[in-house]
């Protein structure tokens, strides 16, 4: 097949032949949205100098360097979080965005606020998964101060100084974790609620809705207190196992924090007429979440859609950039999805 030419790549943009030359030689000034319509083009046709665009194109938008605090770097969620974030990064197209992911093992909040300090230092902008307290809010105060805008991601923050907040409503998520438990049980039963840590305004916000539902659709059922699973397996394990050992009404298991894997090792070891009484609502997705459902294991999880959530995070941490310091704290609020073993 004939190479595409320069005359070709014009004709497809919708330019001079001047203007393309302008580009590839790199000598002279092009908007940065022209260069953008010829470097489409050029892939769209497959020019042999798009490499060239591309650089070309680099070089005239803007540039961002974006930092992301995760948590826990053994869990897959995480991880998933993790690329899909690199990904939302490497699609966008007015600008240059250097993701700089990072995962902190070690949940102190002492830890937490120096692993955002030091992302802080050598980024535009830094989102964080964390726990709310006091020691976090300071390291969001002082990454304010210096310009340095902090978004909650998943998980919101009381710091006033915080930039924005991107995640799911989780009033409603809490809302329709009890509308399902509630509706797909038969009389009385027992209902047990684990959270990874009482400091996660997500978890929190959603264990207080479902209180909310089954107080108002649902008295017959017995809500027990939340159990902490601080977001290990094996401590959602050993409470599993010890709750089923010492009751034989439970009929309801919802998790809004870490430890499903330790909740689902615990359950298959019950036999499997015990186990197909129990609803499991979860929240979120990987692949531990994914076997769950395919086994019948869980009801439904409740999930962040991690293509839209990640687009959503990149560009609202570089609206608060280039909005200054000054601009009104950002809602995005992400429509959960609702996973079952009917739709995985």
């Amino acid at each position: 097949m004939r190479r595409p030419t320069i005359s070709d790549l014009a004709k497809e943009a919708d330019v001079s032949i001047a203007t393309v030359n302008r580009i590839l030689a790199g000598t002279a000034s092009v908007k940065g949205t022209t260069v953008q319509r010829v470097q489409a083009a050029a892939e769209r046709i497959g020019f042999y100098g798009a490499g060239a665009i591309e650089d070309r194109l680099r070089k005239t938008v803007p540039k961002y360097r974006l930092g992301f605090l995760l948590q826990q770097s053994s869990r897959e969620l995480y991880q998933l979080f993790g690329k899909k974030i690199v990904e939302a990064c490497r699609a966008r197209r007015d600008q240059v965005v250097d993701p700089v992911v990072d995962f902190v093992d070690l949940l102190t909040p002492e830890n937490i606020a120096g692993r955002l300090r030091a992302l802080g230092a050598n980024c535009d902008a830094v989102a964080v998964v964390a726990a709310d307290h006091p020691v976090i809010a300071q390291a969001i105060r002082e990454l304010h101060e210096k310009g340095k805008p902090v978004i909650a991601y998943i998980t919101d923050q009381s710091a006033r100084e915080r930039a924005a907040y991107v995640g799911a409503d989780n009033w409603k998520m809490g809302r329709t974790a009890a509308w399902l438990i509630s509706n797909m049980t038969h009389g009385q039963g027992r209902i047990a609620v684990f959270i990874g840590n009482h400091r996660y305004q997500c978890q929190d916000v959603s264990d207080a809705s479902f209180r909310s539902y089954m107080r108002e659709h649902a008295p017959h059922l017995t809500i027990e207190d939340s159990r902490p699973t601080h977001e290990e397996p094996n401590e959602a394990y050993r409470m599993v196992k010890e709750l089923l050992a010492t009751t034989d009404d439970l009929t309801g298991i919802l998790i809004v924090g870490g430890g499903i894997s330790g909740v689902l090792r615990a359950l298959r070891e019950v036999p499997q007429e015990r186990r197909r009484s129990i609803r499991l609502v979860c929240r979120d997705i990987g692949p531990e979440t994914r076997k769950g459902l395919s086994e019948g294991m869980i009801t439904a999880a409740l999930c962040h859609p991690l293509e839209q959530t990640s687009a959503a995070l990149v560009e609202t941490m570089i609206e608060t950039i280039t909005q200054g310091a000054s601009g009104a704290t950002i809602q995005r609020t992400i429509t959960f999805e609702i996973v079952t073993p009917e739709n995985i």
